[in-house]
């Protein structure tokens, strides 16, 4: 989800600029800075973005200027106020010479460029052009998005075959087979008990260990998480939210069989794949 575009426009005398980027964020999430006077593109704006983006923490900012030469510059008379104001309690306090006039107009925000002023219809041609060009900055971010998504869509891919090769593994190792679970586990009561407990008692306590240890079902679930994540991969539109969740999955998969293996080897496969699943968790997180 992480980016940047760029986009440039202009319109009747006013040249602008968007800039936006894009980090990782659960949601989409918004942060722009327009200027004084342009808020009012804030509701425009975030209907484009939802339509183009569904994920992501979006930092916004738009710069705007004039081509005219005679706009010159005037006097913010609220900051203007509000500095003499915060300088005259400061002196009931503090022994200190009154503010001169240069001392004041140096003041960041005093002295301010004097905008154009728009009629109605002018104005709402400047906001439409300036919302075009944000859907042309939007649509660039996008497009910097897919290709990012591209190259980790090969990274996730290659983590859902790590994933099938242990789970594979797993399988494959004896310690994980019904018959080896409980001819261990009868082996380890008959020395404990030393014949204390009839065959059949034995056999039948034997059987219920091997059924709390069998990890069989653990490993479909996860061989089925690998289908159900390449389908995601291979789908249109975002998937982010529900590879996230698949991500969950893997890792109560792997929880559970690392707490049910009985043998040193199947413990280290289930280990490993907590670690593979927590790296693919990493990287769902920049996926839209």
């Amino acid at each position: 989800m992480t980016g940047f575009a760029r986009a440039e426009g202009a319109h009747e005398g006013w040249r602008f600029v968007w800039e936006v980027r894009s980090v990782n964020g659960r949601g989409l999430e918004w942060r722009a800075r327009l200027p004084p006077g342009y808020d009012a593109l804030d509701p425009e704006m975030r209907k484009l973005a939802k339509q183009k983006l569904s994920r992501g923490s979006l930092n916004i900012g738009l710069t705007l200027a004039s081509d005219r030469s005679d706009s010159g510059y005037r006097i913010n008379e609220a900051m203007l106020a509000d500095a003499v104001s915060m300088i005259n309690k400061l002196r009931l306090n503090v022994e200190c010479a009154p503010p001169s006039a240069d001392g004041l107009l140096g003041l960041r925000g005093v002295i301010e460029q004097a905008e154009e002023e728009l009629s109605a219809e002018a104005r709402e041609a400047l906001f439409a052009a300036l919302l075009n060009s944000f859907g042309e900055a939007l649509d660039a971010l996008v497009a910097a998005r897919r290709k990012e998504g591209a190259s980790m869509g090969a990274v996730i891919a290659g983590h859902f075959e790590t994933i099938e090769k242990l789970t594979a593994d797993a399988a494959a190792n004896a310690a994980a087979m019904p018959a080896a679970i409980r001819d261990r586990i009868a082996a380890q009561l008959k020395e404990l008990l030393d014949g204390a407990v009839p065959e059949d008692r034995l056999a039948q306590e034997a059987s219920l260990l091997a059924i709390k240890a069998d990890v069989r079902e653990e490993l479909d679930r996860l061989s089925s998480h690998v289908s159900a994540g390449r389908a995601l991969l291979a789908r249109e539109g975002p998937v982010g939210r529900d590879l996230d969740f698949l991500t969950q999955e893997f890792n109560r998969e792997a929880n559970t069989l690392c707490s049910k293996a009985q043998d040193m080897e199947l413990k280290r496969i289930g280990l490993e794949l907590k670690r593979v699943i927590d790296q693919l968790r990493e990287q769902v997180q920049n996926i839209e």
